[in-house]
């Protein structure tokens, strides 16, 4: 018996229009390298308010309501993402580009800005979200460092909390 014709050529298996794998000719495309994490939360509440901001400028939308209509969200649920347009700006970059969350919960909750955004002077707000980064650096640093350091740092952080506080006091009434 003679030989057989062999033919060879490169394959690989894709997805159809309707998810059906289909068999198609060539090199596989190179697989994405998915990055690790996710997204904070806050910083996907920061871009949609960006968004939605622009939105209503550009006349697409009318109002918060309608946002929150074609949403499916309350109209208090809209105010508040809406809110997180009251941040200063370089606030709202550093939600922009936090850093993927890979444990755990994020970093930084939507909840504690709420109280940061109501402060209508920029100054302030930054001082008070300074504050927050310092404790929480602290917080971290207290583990590794000796124990008559520990204890200054509290008594910083403990100050700085007070002058906070009062700030906060002053700037509600």
């Amino acid at each position: 018996m003679s030989k057989g014709l062999e033919v060879e050529f490169k394959v690989h298996f894709g997805r159809g229009p309707s998810g059906r794998r289909d068999l198609r000719e060539g090199e596989a495309p190179p697989k994405f390298e998915t990055p690790e994490g996710n997204v904070p939360r806050i910083s996907r509440l920061m871009a949609l308010a960006i968004r939605f901001e622009e939105l209503i400028r550009s006349g697409e939308v009318q109002d918060y309501s309608e946002l929150a209509r074609l949403g499916h969200v309350t109209r208090a649920r809209m105010s508040q993402i809406m809110n997180l347009l009251n941040l200063a700006p370089d606030i709202q970059e550093e939600l922009l580009f936090l850093p993927p969350t890979t444990k755990g919960r994020d970093a930084v909750g939507e909840r504690d800005l709420r109280r940061i955004a109501i402060i209508p002077i920029w100054s302030r707000q930054r001082l008070i979200r300074g504050h927050k980064r310092l404790i929480a650096k602290t917080a971290t640093s207290r583990s590794e460092s000796r124990p008559d350091e520990a204890q200054a740092q509290s008594a910083v952080s403990v100050r700085k909390r007070t002058e906070v506080q009062e700030m906060l006091r002053q700037s509600l009434s």
